[in-house]
């Protein structure tokens, strides 16, 4: 029952934050990022047997898989992604089963009591925010002419997190475990900037982005939250992936390179961000000064780009894993894409949290 009410009118992707990379391909990535790429489902990994023939040189299966890697990862967790919401919904259909024999009703009769009937008819004021929100998606229709789509959207949203949160709570009575994991590959750090726990964080973040991409903007705070919420739990690592079509973004990664070098990365960082439509060369230079570097060095630095080597490793090893758009960012080496909310990062750290209490004791 994980019905999605779509709106005729394209405002889906922005009420729910569900980020639209800002890739070529306007489509959220979808990936996990590794080391010298460890792929998931590696069964025939180092097959030598010959798949193709071309005069006297050969192709193997393990060459051919190498080659391509990334779209294996993507099929892979597309792969995951879909057992994963198969069994949420087989999980959920049986626990409501359960708990509608034990009250001696039906399924249907408990949703309207536990679901339907404790949803709240959404105020004017969330309906006219949610219009606010997508004024652009919407066109210039007035809110009076899309009120009742903008009603029955909210509507159904409340019943799909009313229905979540009561089968959370059934799944805590008719004690539930899922042995299903997601595809995990390991991420090299290569010695990029850092912050949080450090090497002995139960979690780390590593995370792909581009400093001209919106949602990698829309991103930050989120990311914010999530490093203060968790403190030293959490290890977050910054690794560049300046997309082709932002022509900025290189030149705004080798200036936070340049400030790194001053000791002042994260300050850098995050004037960046901040200042997202402006960073020009004369702008980088300001910001500089405004996050207290030497001006002098600074400059230098700019001019002879040491930090490209590293940047271009950075955009090998996401492309090795499949990185296609930005944010990418791996959990423990789980892959979440997109601009996605804190609820969706908080899932997977306290997943991962978990499962590190559960192997030490």
């Amino acid at each position: 029952m994980r019905a999605v009410f779509v709106l005729a009118i394209a405002l889906l992707a922005a009420a729910l934050g569900v980020p639209r990379p800002s890739a070529a391909a306007e489509k959220a990535n979808k990936p996990k990022a590794g080391e010298a790429a460890k792929a998931a489902d590696t069964s025939k990994a180092g097959d030598s047997s010959k798949v193709a023939t071309i005069g006297t040189h050969a192709i193997t299966r393990a060459e051919l898989e190498e080659y391509i890697r990334p779209k294996l990862l993507e099929i892979e967790n597309e792969r995951y992604d879909a057992l994963s919401e198969g069994l949420d919904e087989m999980i959920a259909t049986e626990v409501m089963r359960l708990e509608a024999r034990e009250r001696n009703t039906n399924v249907d009769a408990l949703g309207k009591d536990e679901i339907d009937s404790k949803v709240k008819e959404p105020s004017d004021a969330e309906v006219q925010k949610l219009y606010d929100e997508n004024k652009d998606e919407l066109k210039g229709q007035t809110f009076d002419k899309v009120k009742p789509q903008l009603v029955e959207y909210l509507k159904q949203q409340g019943r799909e997190a009313r229905r979540a949160q009561y089968v959370e709570e059934l799944k805590k009575k008719y004690k539930t475990t899922v042995s299903l994991r997601p595809p995990v590959v390991q991420v090299e750090t290569a010695g990029r900037p850092e912050r949080g726990g450090g090497a002995k964080a139960p979690v780390t973040i590593i995370e792909f982005s581009d400093y001209q991409c919106p949602f990698c903007k829309r991103a930050e705070d989120v990311v914010n939250q999530v490093m203060k919420t968790y403190g030293d739990k959490v290890r977050l690592v910054y690794r560049d992936y300046p997309l082709p079509m932002h022509s900025q973004a290189r030149p705004a990664a080798e200036a936070a390179a340049c400030a790194n070098a001053q000791g002042k990365y994260w300050d850098y960082h995050a004037k960046l961000f901040a200042n997202q439509s402006a960073l020009g060369e004369d702008k980088l230079k300001q910001y500089a000064k405004d996050v207290g570097l030497d001006g002098a060095k600074f400059d230098q630095c700019l001019a002879e780009k040491p930090g490209k080597a590293a940047i271009d490793k950075d955009v090998e090893d996401g492309g090795k894993v499949g990185v296609n758009g930005t944010p990418a960012f791996f959990i423990n080496g789980r892959m979440l894409t997109g601009a996605q909310p804190f609820e969706k990062f908080k899932q997977v750290i306290d997943e991962e949290l978990s499962a590190k209490t559960a192997s030490a004791s």
